[in-house]
């Protein structure tokens, strides 16, 4: 049987990340890499074993995801957020893909909670991302945010759902539309691009109109509705933060 490394970037992880762990042990090796962690998380991974390590900087999820899957000498990885769970189905359909492949790279559809509500329409399901890979066949892309696993060829996608728990409550809805549209906003700012308030007024009303009427976000509800405004807020101050990052010559 070929050897499975688990890789997880973590700081803080939250309420979900023993039930992460727990849904791995079943893997050879399980890899965890921390950027400064002052709750429990720490405590978790090493509890269930987990190979701890630490970085003193943060250089953005996709420089830090390549810096946690390095430390893996394992045939395969499976990467995956701590927030995330992997029932029995799709750890049987993972052994099975990793003792026979047909392919380096496979992906995983994703069902999210958000908000206490699996969303299935709205653009989120089924989600699917590329996540387990042949070692060396696949890294990540070295964007602040939104990375992506760069591979050659396609993905071959899984049937079993990957459940990732996202957001519990809306006080996480709103950290991360700040931090993401923040982070987001650097980094088109690095590639030379600008915005305007009315360029931001227009895409947040996109996003909207994206998620909640294109995508069917009213099939989910309240939470469908709520989604969609928030998407739009994020991509509203994504552009806000951006036109005042050129404004004010901030490299």
């Amino acid at each position: 049987m070929p050897s499975l490394g688990v890789a997880i970037i973590t700081r803080n992880a939250g309420r979900h990340f023993d039930a992460c762990l727990r849904s791995v042990s079943w893997a050879q090796r399980i890899v965890v890499l921390d950027s400064g962690s002052t709750d429990d998380t720490l405590q978790i991974a090493a509890r269930h074993g987990a190979e701890i390590h630490t970085s003193t900087d943060w250089p953005g999820f996709g420089p830090q995801k390549n810096r946690v899957i390095a430390l893996l000498d394992t045939d395969w990885i499976l990467a995956l957020d701590a927030d995330e769970v992997v029932p029995e189905a799709l750890a049987t359909e993972i052994r099975a893909a990793i003792e026979q492949p047909v392919a380096d790279v496979y992906a995983l559809p994703r069902l999210s909670s958000y908000c206490g509500r699996w969303m299935k329409h709205s653009g989120w399901y089924p989600d699917h991302v590329s996540r387990l890979f042949r070692r060396g066949r696949a890294r990540y892309s070295d964007d602040l945010v939104h990375e992506r696993l760069c591979h050659e060829g396609s993905a071959v996608r899984f049937t079993q759902d990957l459940l990732h728990y996202s957001f519990d409550d809306l006080g996480q809805v709103l950290e991360k539309v700040n931090s993401y549209s923040s982070a987001a906003a650097e980094q088109r700012h690095r590639k030379g691009a600008r915005a305007s308030l009315s360029k931001a007024l227009l895409h947040g009303f996109f996003a909207f109109i994206r998620t909640y009427v294109l995508r069917r976000g009213f099939l989910d509800g309240r939470e469908g509705l709520i989604l969609a405004i928030s998407n739009a807020e994020g991509t509203y101050y994504r552009y806000l933060k951006l036109m005042y990052l050129h404004e004010r010559g901030i490299s």
